[in-house]
């Protein structure tokens, strides 16, 4: 009688469980799917369910642990190939003794298939993330070596996405060590291979790659080179468009191509997705210094951006500085935010703003007097050097040149002499700035004509309500896909 009690009690514990709730997937689970996704574009050779998989990886990167990799491994690569063994060599050991239930349950649902380049370039991928996250910098970089290794034995449109992804961790790990400079012969090595295999994508990425490992050691004119003998073709990638504007843009203004720099900064700052907000910031940054130097004062909604606020403050107060052209001032802004400007590598640039500061605070002096002594003027002017006097001439006399302002000098009396100011409607300043909108306007209308997609065949033929109908379904799944490329991590 009590085993018939035990049973009786034993049987009915399953109708009470499954009345709980389903318990949440698991990362690894995930992982499979993830795999699954992979799979199938490899063998319909479709190249955005590999995107897709790259999102959803990145997804689920902070919930990655040490076992959900492992037995992710021992999944989807078969135990006696080499990439296995180094792949688990390079995991940090920890105990594993402990038993995923919900992962164990799971884990005859999915199957994929073995073999798949896609699938053991993916697993290269997940542990060099995995390595970075955890910090771990030897074992990644030994990672990305190997990965890259392997890469350039391999020559498939399927794979270009996930190399993609390992041609810019393959750099990260290494600009996180400080030896950038390392692998520029490598990196170089793949471009030209990615040009070579036709890899548009991996062009774009290692062209990025390039100009950043260049321009973090201030090699501006070979980072120029290397631009200008790329191949360029249509952007696939938005990210990596934003970034090479933004790179464009620092070679132009340390080049003083100030307003092609202005336009490439503006433009990556609209491009980039709202969730990468460090990167707007630092286009923003250097885009606030290029219109200084043009003689521009930015409007203050540009410092009041949300979550931009704290981190352009400093450039708002040397804003202010330069639009009040008080020499003093600039001075103590400088100083007082030296560091900020020199991990933002724009001090050199701030030095340039000098003369605009001066040359700012000599035209309200020159509205505001119409008779003034060059003493006069380098006392205001608050200029520091042995021979004010003679240095003050020298400012007047080239802001006369230049035309920014409308004066003479009086060398026998020592004073400048301000003309009297005139209606600006006569001259052809409205005209100019009038131009310079119809031109913008110009621009963009072009632009979103270029953007604009027609049906083949328009003009030849009349579709009927079937192809119609098709051809909007189509438009509306590129559309879809198009929106969740923009929402990929930058």
């Amino acid at each position: 009688m009590p085993e018939d009690v035990q049973m009786s009690e034993q049987q009915a514990a399953p109708p009470a469980a499954a009345t709980a709730a389903a318990p949440a997937p698991s990362t690894l689970h995930h992982l499979k799917e993830i795999a699954s996704v992979i799979e199938a574009g490899s063998l319909t050779k479709e190249v955005r369910r590999i995107s897709r998989a790259v999102r959803l990886t990145v997804a689920l990167r902070r919930r990655l642990g040490h076992r959900d990799v492992s037995a992710f491994l021992a999944f989807a690569l078969p135990a006696s190939t080499e990439a296995y063994a180094r792949l688990t060599s390079l995991l940090p050991k920890e105990d594993d003794t402990e038993m995923d239930l919900d992962a164990t349950a799971q884990a005859t649902q999915i199957s994929i298939k073995h073999g798949l380049p896609e699938i053991e370039i993916y697993c290269y991928l997940l542990v060099l993330i995995f390595l970075i996250d955890q910090k771990k910098y030897d074992e990644a970089k030994a990672c990305a070596t190997t990965s890259i290794a392997r890469l350039k034995n391999m020559n498939r449109r399927t794979v270009d996405v996930l190399a993609s992804r390992l041609y810019f961790y393959y750099s990260y790990v290494h600009e996180l060590t400080n030896s950038l400079a390392e692998i520029r012969g490598n990196l170089l090595a793949l471009h030209r291979m990615a040009t070579l295999h036709r890899d548009e994508l991996g062009q774009e990425t290692l062209l990025n790659l390039l100009l950043r490992n260049y321009l973090h050691y201030n090699l501006y004119d070979q980072a120029e080179k290397l631009r200008s003998k790329a191949p360029r073709f249509e952007a696939h990638s938005n990210q990596q468009f934003c970034r090479y504007l933004f790179y464009l843009g620092k070679i132009r203004t340390i080049q003083l191509e100030y307003t092609d720099a202005k336009e490439s900064l503006l433009q990556a700052a609209r491009k980039a997705p709202t969730a990468a907000r460090g990167f707007r910031i630092q286009c923003n940054k250097w885009a606030i210094i290029v219109r200084l130097l043009l003689g521009e004062i930015p409007e203050r909604t540009v410092f009041m951006q949300k979550g931009m606020k704290k981190a352009l403050t400093p450039y708002f107060e040397l804003t202010n500085a330069v639009r009040i052209g008080d020499l003093e001032l600039f001075r103590t802004v400088a100083d007082k935010f030296a560091s900020t400007f020199s991990a933002d590598r724009t001090r050199n640039l701030i030095v340039r703003l000098r003369h605009n500061v001066i040359r700012t605070g000599l035209r309200n002096i020159s509205i505001s007097y119409s008779r003034i002594s060059l003493a006069d003027i380098a006392k205001k002017l608050r200029l520091d050097s042995q021979n004010p006097v003679a240095d003050a001439e020298c400012i007047v006399s080239k802001a006369i040149r230049d035309g920014a302002i409308d004066a003479t000098i009086d060398h026998a009396n020592g004073w400048m002499v301000s003309k009297e100011t005139g209606d600006v409607y006569s001259t052809n300043e409205p005209q100019v700035a009038f131009n310079s909108r119809i031109a913008f306007c110009l621009n963009m209308h072009n632009e979103a004509v270029k953007a604009m997609r027609f049906p083949p065949n328009s003009h030849k033929e009349k579709e009927s309500a079937e192809k119609r109908r098709e051809r909007l379904q189509q438009e509306e799944e590129l559309a879809k896909h198009m929106a969740e490329e923009d929402d990929d991590d930058f």
